[in-house]
């Protein structure tokens, strides 16, 4: 079934709900449905909020909503770069499944007419529409560049942000490559960038707040570059490092957002119904760029547990137990099965889902594990985890740890224990068959088209 299909043939309310095991929940009963809110940091630091041990700088508003909802101590997206993460996330499928491994290349050079998510793939933002919800993408998408890849392309009735990767905070470069736009028209945006995401983020809300919507909120705070708002140039001194203390700036101001956003929330009542995850794109860059992923090994770009193990929380005050922990390993694919469920819409037929549906797991209902198995996959390097062992393969070197005991994977436990390396290989042979070959290389500066030509329009 292509894209557009799903979207005419997609329908609303009871006969709707298609996952195996789901009976009806209440608040369907009453004839309600949640708002959802899904809100992405961009690279920051698994230890770099309070609810996960940060001292230095303070996350009040991120922190509530650990404390009003459910922490995961095992979330995890699908890719340790910012734009294939994005990709599996919106899809609730593995990317590997539609060759999107590898980021874009930077502007001007990167941009591609072919190099976007595929859109004949179906978003959680169609299938939100097509239950009626109000949808509108705000900050970074970084899931091609293209016109026909714009959010209001896939699914949002309304967007503000801007289309590629990496964009300045203060100023105007790149206006001409990558714009801050307004749907599909370019905007001269003069306010310092994470502010003015969460100022159209409040907007939509309000705009919006009487009927079902779904907001993406996806900041590029704290990517670089280093720019802090000049409210919060003294705000950090006992911090040392000036790197540091620039990226505490950037994570304050987008914490300050988030507050904002949930006061609005607030003001018209529907905090209780409102169903918002916040997690991470990927793990932290590291020290030179002032994040900190201890006691995670590694960061951006790696499959060590510091680069696709990330800070991943969800509340919902009307359903979900407030201030527990989640201990079993969750991924950002689970978060379109899940929104689908509690949406009463229609996840598409002809293809796999591999996310699934969180809330029989964090109301009780099931003790079972949400994943018995996960894969990653980058080139020649992947990873796979199952139950608390890891393995992870890159440069050619394959380590197997057990997490339990060390999760800083420093023990190397392959000598040790050759038959759960080779069970977990096998079964990664078998996953990786299933997919396809990347749709473009690791750098598309160097071509006009990705692998495979024109397949993915």
């Amino acid at each position: 079934m292509k894209r557009r299909d799903f979207l005419k043939t997609a329908g609303v309310g009871i006969a709707a709900i298609t996952l195996a095991g789901c009976e009806l929940p209440t608040f369907l009963r009453r004839q309600t449905r949640p708002n959802i809110i899904v809100i992405i940091s961009d690279d920051m630091g698994y230890a770099d909020i309070g609810c996960h041990g940060c001292k230095d700088i303070q996350t009040p508003n991120i922190d509530s909503i650990a404390h009003k909802g459910i922490r995961f101590t095992n979330g995890y997206v699908t890719a340790s770069k910012c734009s294939p993460s994005r990709a599996g996330l919106m899809t609730g499928r593995y990317q590997q499944r539609f060759g999107y491994e590898f980021n874009p290349g930077p502007p001007p050079k990167g941009i591609r007419e072919n190099i976007g998510l595929p859109i004949t793939e179906v978003t959680i933002a169609d299938v939100l529409a097509s239950a009626g919800y109000t949808t509108g993408a705000v900050g970074k998408w970084h899931l091609g560049t293209s016109p026909r890849f714009n959010p209001i392309k896939r699914g949002f009735a309304e967007f503000f942000g801007f289309p590629h990767g990496g964009h300045p905070y203060i100023g105007r470069h790149w206006m001409e490559s990558n714009p801050v736009m307004r749907g599909n028209v370019p905007v001269n945006e003069k306010e310092y960038l994470t502010d003015a995401f969460s100022r159209e983020a409040i907007a939509f809300i309000e705009r919006h707040h009487d009927k079902p919507f779904f907001l993406w909120l996806a900041y590029n705070a704290p990517h670089k570059p280093m720019q802090t708002p000049q409210r919060y140039r003294y705000s950090f001194e006992h911090i040392t490092k000036p790197v540091r203390r620039t990226y505490a700036g950037m994570l304050a101001a987008m914490d300050d957002g988030i507050g904002n956003l949930l006061e609005k929330l607030r003001t018209y009542g529907i905090e209780d119904d409102t169903l918002l995850f916040f997690l991470n794109d990927n793990g932290g860059s590291g020290k030179g760029y002032g994040s900190r992923n201890s006691p995670l090994k590694a960061g951006k770009g790696s499959f060590f547990e510091g680069g696709i193990r990330v800070p991943f929380i969800v509340k919902w005050p009307r359903r979900l137990p407030a201030g527990v922990t989640y201990e079993h390993p969750v991924i950002s694919l689970d978060i379109l099965p899940t929104v689908a469920a509690v949406a009463g819409a229609k996840l598409p037929k002809d293809r796999r889902i591999d996310g699934v549906n969180l809330i029989p797991y964090l109301t009780g209902r099931t003790k079972k594990t949400p994943h018995e198995i996960l894969f990653w996959r980058k080139g020649d390097d992947y990873a796979v985890r199952q139950a608390n062992w890891k393995l992870v393969s890159t440069a050619g070197k394959t380590e197997l740890f057990d997490l339990a005991a060390d999760i800083g994977e420093n023990r190397n436990l392959a000598a040790e224990r050759p038959d759960v390396l080779k069970k977990l290989t096998k079964a990664y042979e078998k996953w990786n068959a299933q997919m396809k070959e990347p749709l473009w290389p690791p750098n598309p500066r160097i071509i006009t088209e990705p692998k495979g030509g024109t397949n993915i329009s």
